[in-house]
């Protein structure tokens, strides 16, 4: 089967949120890229707009915020406006070369944000690779609704069945699914623990 367009996500996929304090604390880190459902630790009176969290970006910065201040991180506001800095989002080292593997077939980044993560591609210079933005924010519909998907599919002038989503949430990135789509699993590790994974997915679609 040829495949004829790619998808794929976002954070712990293409690219990871990458920052010291983070770092050293997993379960934060945890619950600020959690793809679906809430994390725990988080406070349950504030399921709703964690639900909600990536279709509106007030809600998105409100309860991240809160979810910030519940930490204990100092100056919540400030660190928020950090994560959603290009340079705090750190590609895998082989994604670029994933990317430019595919560029004889349209691709697309689908994912489930509250916010503009193009200004992260252009940080990384990485813009040229990608040929649409399906964000949910925009979109009005989270993975794992099919309807993504399919917009995606749309838009690359593709039928779901001849494309292929790269993700690391089976939950939510594997719901291409649901609509045909074919789907490879990726590890959201450290970026310093997964040289290759992308490129070892791209040289198993046969374009």
């Amino acid at each position: 089967m040829t495949i004829r367009a790619a998808l794929f996500d976002f954070s712990g996929t293409l690219f990871r949120l990458e920052h010291p304090e983070l770092e050293s604390n997993g379960d934060l880190l945890r619950a600020l890229t959690s793809p679906v459902g809430i994390a725990d630790g988080v406070d349950p009176e504030l399921a709703d707009a964690w639900y909600r969290r990536d279709l509106d970006p007030d809600v998105h910065r409100w309860v991240h915020v809160r979810v910030l201040n519940d930490s204990l991180v100092p100056d919540a506001e400030a660190f928020y406006d950090q994560l959603l800095h290009p340079g705090s989002w750190v590609p895998y080292p082989d994604t670029r070369a994933a990317l430019e593997h595919l560029r004889d077939v349209p691709v697309a980044v689908v994912s489930n944000i509250g916010w503009d993560i193009r200004t992260v591609f252009e940080h990384h210079g990485l813009t040229h690779l990608v040929d649409e933005f399906v964000l949910s924010y925009e979109e009005g519909v989270v993975k794992p609704d099919p309807k993504i998907f399919t917009t995606a599919c749309e838009r690359l002038g593709v039928d779901p069945r001849d494309a292929v989503m790269v993700g690391d949430s089976q939950e939510a990135d594997g719901g291409a699914e649901a609509v045909g789509c074919s789907f490879r699993l990726v590890n959201p590790v450290p970026t310093s623990d997964r040289p290759d994974a992308l490129v070892d997915v791209a040289r198993t679609i046969p374009v």
